[in-house]
C-alpha cells in the first residue's frame, strides 16, 4: 500500500510544490504525493519551475490547488511549512510541521538552498 503525503504551505506555489515533487522524486511509486495552499496563488512561482528544472523535473505541469481540491481522505503525513495558524486541520496519522523559510522573494541561490533544504527533509521523510 502506497505511503500518502500532503505537504500544505500558504500560496501553494513554491515550498509545499517542491516537497510534493521530491516525494515523488524520492518515493516513486510507493508514494501518493499532494500539495495545497491554504491561501494558493493559482500559479507556479517561476523561481521554483527553474529551481527544480536544474534537477531534471519539470514543475510546470502542476497546478496551484486549495485544500478543497485535495482528496478526502486520511492521510500518512501531513508537512505544513509556514502557514501556521492559516493551515486548517487535515485528517493525518502523523502532522509534522518544518519551519522552512518562503522563498518567493529570494535571489536563485537563495532559493535554490531552500530548494536543497525540503530535498534533504523529504527525502529523510520518504526513505526514513
Amino acid at each position: 500500500m502506497k505511503k500518502t503525503f500532503l505537504f500544505v504551505c500558504i500560496e501553494n506555489s513554491n515550498r509545499s510544490q517542491m516537497a510534493q515533487a521530491f516525494a515523488k522524486i524520492w518515493g516513486g511509486d510507493a508514494v501518493e504525493a499532494y500539495s495545497a495552499g491554504s491561501k494558493p496563488s493559482g500559479k507556479i512561482n517561476p523561481k521554483a519551475i527553474a529551481a527544480m528544472a536544474e534537477l531534471g523535473y519539470d514543475l510546470a505541469k502542476h497546478q496551484s490547488k486549495s485544500l478543497k481540491e485535495i482528496p478526502d481522505i486520511t492521510f500518512d503525513y501531513v508537512v505544513t511549512m509556514g502557514c501556521g495558524d492559516a493551515c486548517p486541520w487535515v485528517p493525518a496519522k502523523q502532522r509534522i510541521d518544518w519551519q522552512i523559510p518562503d522563498p518567493r522573494e529570494m535571489d536563485a541561490g537563495e532559493f535554490n538552498q531552500v530548494r536543497d533544504l525540503i530535498s534533504a527533509q523529504v527525502e529523510k521523510l520518504v526513505l526514513g
